[in-house]
């Protein structure tokens, strides 16, 4: 029997599908898997070598030196992403692998304090105290899903759904180089025109960018006419300094 008045904190029933409502957010740094390499893979591959042809062709190369100059910035890019890509992401899975390390170890010392940590935030995310405190208190006789909801609601991720260096990498170098050959694309099938070259890199920047909001949360248009510019921006003075080079005696 309870006093009359007292407010009666019924049991809960603890099932994992429903802890993400009181966990962090997902995606955090781990978030994007293979498609954020992607996206980014096609832009950077856009920039460089429309910025490689701009600049070749400002100087007044000839095709087959603006084909080489692509190829060989296509395969030394393709690489570079993707070298670095695994290493980024590795060293990301490894730093979230040492503090879900620390974080399992907290969870066996001292449940009890992580319990209440947990609860506090659910409290000032709005939840009552009495539901916030019954469920951390239950939530910690689940060892499991103690561990991916306190790593969740401290990094913002799941630790058993990190993304894979190797995916990403591979990611990273296919579409690098998918947006690497796009500007040579007019030059390979034999029509040497640079404003079709250019042309065709502006529209990939804009589409880019389109895709690029979905990561960024900003809106489409916006986020595509700001990578445009971007790519403008590099493209104008590479194309500078080729006309530069190109018109001196070196």
């Amino acid at each position: 029997m309870h006093p009359p008045g007292e407010e009666v904190v019924e049991p809960m029933d603890v099932q994992p599908e429903k802890l993400d409502h009181f966990g962090g957010e997902h995606g955090g740094v781990a978030g994007g898997g293979w498609l954020r390499p992607a996206v980014f893979g096609v832009m950077d591959g856009l920039v460089t070598n429309v910025s490689l042809i701009a600049g070749v062709g400002g100087g007044h190369g000839s095709r087959h030196t603006i084909v080489l100059t692509g190829l060989a910035g296509l395969v030394a890019g393709a690489f570079s992403m993707a070298t670095g890509e695994y290493a980024s992401v590795s060293s990301q899975n490894h730093a979230i692998g040492a503090e879900v390390a620390i974080e399992a170890r907290e969870l066996r010392v001292n449940s009890e304090v992580e319990a209440q940590e947990l609860a506090a935030h659910w409290v000032e995310r709005g939840i009552s105290a009495e539901t916030a405190i019954a469920f951390a208190t239950e939530l910690a006789e689940h060892p499991d899903e103690a561990l991916r909801v306190h790593i969740q609601q401290e990094l913002g991720v799941d630790p058993h759904e990190l993304p894979s260096p190797w995916a990403a990498s591979s990611s990273s170098f296919v579409f690098f180089a998918v947006g690497a050959i796009l500007p040579l694309l007019p030059y390979l099938f034999g029509y040497a025109s640079l404003p079709t070259a250019i042309g065709i890199g502006a529209v990939g920047l804009l589409v880019a960018g389109f895709a690029v909001a979905r990561f960024t949360r900003r809106p489409p248009l916006r986020s595509g006419l700001r990578q445009l510019a971007l790519g403008v921006l590099a493209i104008g003075i590479t194309y500078l300094v080729g006309r530069l080079i190109g018109a001196s005696s070196l």
